[in-house]
Parts: structure tokens; sequence; C-alpha cells
């Protein structure tokens, strides 16, 4: 039997890009923010993580140059060993007092940061319990690490309880759950998962990707709800709002510091270049500086998902600037995408197993930078096609 065998017989990539229909992979000629350029065609992007548009900011693009005038290009070894830099250390000492918590500390990837962190504390013996939303991060973290995994209904609290009901009271139990949602963009019910965590002797980790520089002002999911100091570690990355490379995890400095001395992905890469960790670190002193940003992104949010939910699309259960476009079926979802692309909007097709079957979507996100006009324009579009494949009534 030939390795390669399960590689010749993948046929489906091959017949997508016969058939025109492939999403994925799309080579930008120039990316502005807002704007895009594919294969000599513009587009609005309606389909970045760039929610506060700070990849094209001066500070933050002279911080970059800066840094690599300073250090060079690349720390060329781990942290743990010649790869840390006063740098690397200003930028978690910074993140710490923006989240609210002791410490922090950086990985050279988001993926990282909870491959190593969740793999880290949930030794033999533990026990994680995640969301069965969570991002394939965490769920590759919990399969790492030496202990066992546990799943609840997305946002399901009853079923979450009666999980940690059956639990055993003598092991450690570790909660993981994203705090917005990367599909749906929806909360993760923070309050209630706080009570039950300390009702029933659980540790929580929240994994905020997408909700540090949005939500909470800024400073994530747990100051949206208050809950800062109930929740035990915080997680995000610098790959969205702070328009870098990279990612970090705070909490309390004893468990920093365990995390510090056990995390493989953190151990065994190179660390963060200084380019990237000066662009997280100027994207920082932004979100510090320019609030109306935040609140931009947030108003222009609520803007489309009104919009599209006036026109007759579903978005499901979104309060992001991530606002899911929810059509249930492969082909359709995308035939639509590509009717969208031509027509000059980027969006992302998401099926399974990214989302459950039944709930595959485009996934829309927007900036802080995306002008009223360009937001027209790509509600315009929207109603044209979705009239056109039938996702709305025609008017």
């Amino acid at each position: 039997m030939d390795i390669f065998k399960k590689c010749i017989d993948f046929t489906a990539v091959k017949v997508a890009i016969e058939q025109g229909y492939y999403p994925y992979f799309i080579p930008l000629t120039e990316s502005e923010g807002t704007e895009v350029e594919v294969r000599g065609q513009r587009l609005i992007m309606c389909g970045s993580n760039n929610y506060l548009g700070l990849t094209s900011h001066p500070l933050v693009r002279e911080a970059g140059v800066a840094a690599i005038e300073r250090f060079g290009t690349s720390c060329t070894g781990s942290r743990f060993l010649n790869g840390n830099l006063e740098l690397h250390e200003q930028l978690e000492a910074e993140l710490a007092d923006w989240v609210g918590k002791r410490a922090a500390l950086v990985f050279s990837t988001g993926m990282q940061a909870n491959l190593g962190t969740v793999s880290a504390l949930v030794g033999r013996g533990d026990i994680v319990v995640l969301d069965k939303d969570d991002h394939a991060s965490i769920v590759d973290g919990a399969r790492l690490g030496y202990g066992t995994m546990e799943r609840y209904r997305h946002n399901d609290m009853t079923h979450l309880e009666n999980v940690l009901k059956g639990l055993p009271e003598d092991r450690g139990i570790l909660v993981v759950v994203d705090g917005v949602f990367s599909m749906e963009g929806d909360l993760a019910r923070l309050p209630e998962l706080t009570t039950l965590c300390r009702q029933y002797g659980a540790r929580l980790m929240v994994d905020d990707a997408h909700g540090v520089g949005v939500t909470g002002g800024g400073r994530g999911t747990a100051a949206h709800f208050g809950l800062t100091d109930e929740v035990d570690i915080i997680m995000s990355t610098f790959s969205k709002a702070f328009a870098s490379l990279g990612g970090f995890v705070a909490g309390d400095a004893d468990v920093i510091s365990y995390v510090k001395h056990h995390a493989r992905s953190l151990i065994f890469s190179a660390s963060p270049t200084p380019a990237s960790t000066a662009c997280a670190l100027a994207s920082l002193q932004v979100m510090r500086t320019e609030p109306e940003r935040i609140e931009r992104v947030n108003r222009s949010a609520a803007r489309m998902r009104d919009a599209f939910r006036a026109m007759g699309f579903d978005t499901g259960n979104s309060v992001t600037p991530i606002v899911p476009i929810v059509i249930g079926d492969d082909q359709r979802t995308f035939l639509t995408w590509r009717l969208l692309l031509e027509s000059g909007v980027f969006t992302n097709p998401v099926i399974s197993p990214a989302v459950l079957p039944g709930r595959q979507m485009l996934r829309t996100s927007y900036m802080a930078t995306h002008t009223d006009a360009q937001l027209d324009r790509v509600l315009e579009v929207f109603a044209a096609v979705g009239r056109q494949v039938g996702l709305i009534k025609a008017v």
C-alpha cells in the first residue's frame, strides 16, 4: 500500500479548480486593507480579520521598519535560549496591563499559543472541557496534552453543567472557550461559564483571538462582561486587530511561568521576529490613543448586520464584526461566493467540517477603515446576488 495513494485519489480540488469554484489560497496581487487586487480585479475586502485597519497605519508600519533596522529580520533562535529580546518582554508587560492580568507570554503564532498552553497545563489525569465550536488550535492543544478531553454543545450551559457534574472531584479541570466564535461571530456566555467553573472547581481559559482589540473597549470579551478577574487565562493573537503575527497568553504570574518553561511550541520554535513584535506593540499603542477605531468597527458591523437582516439574509447570532451569511448548502455557498467575487466583493466560504452541516455560510467581516461608500457597495452587490441565487426575495 502506497502511503501517497490518498494524495493521488484526492481529486476534489482539481475538479473545483476546473469548474471555477475553488475558493481557497487565492493569491492577492495587492492589499491595501479594505481593498485587494486579484488577477487584475479590484475587490472590496470583506473577509479579513484586520478589524482596526492597522496594517496600513503609519505608526505600525514605521515601527516594523525601525525594528528591522535595529535588530535585523530574525532572532534566529528560541526565546528559551538566544532569541529573547527586551522588545518581547516590553510587549508582554504592556499586554498584561491591557487585558488586566499580572503577566503575559508571547508566542510566535496564535496557533502555537494554544497548542503550548493547553498541552502544558493539561497533564496525565487532568481533564480539558471544550465548546464544540472552539477553534481547531484549542482542540489540537487538548489532543497534544496527556489528559482527557470532554466537549459540550455550543454555548449550551445546561450540557456543560452535566459534563462538569460527571467529572471526578479529584481531577484538575480546565475549561477552554472562544470569547468570540470565529465563524458565527457570537460571544461565549461568560457570566454562566464563570459561575459554573467556580461551582465545580474548574479553571477557565478564554481564547480571545477575535475579541481583544474589538470587544470590551478593545480589552476583550472578559472586559466586555466585567469578568476579567473571573477568567484565569486570556489568550489572543496578533494576526487580527494587532496587524501582525504572533500570539500571547496572560494570567497569574505562577501560571505564566509554568507555561513558559513547559510549552513545547514556545521552547522549540524561533521567537517572534523583531518587526512582528514591534508592530504588535505599535498596534497596542494605537488602541490606547485612537479608541474611535474600536467604536467605528463595531458601528459598521452593526450597520451591516441590520441591513443584511432587513434584506432577509440569515446572520445567525452575530454581535461582532464577524457577520455570517448562512446559506446551508455547499454548492449554493460556492456559487454565491463566486458571483460576489465577480461583482467585486471578497468573502470567505465556509463549509463542513469548519461548521456543522446546514450551517454552510459566507463569513464576512468588517474593518474600522471601511468607508460608508464601500459598505453601501457591498450591500448593493449582496442584494443583487442574493436575489439571483434565491437567498432573498426579489423586491
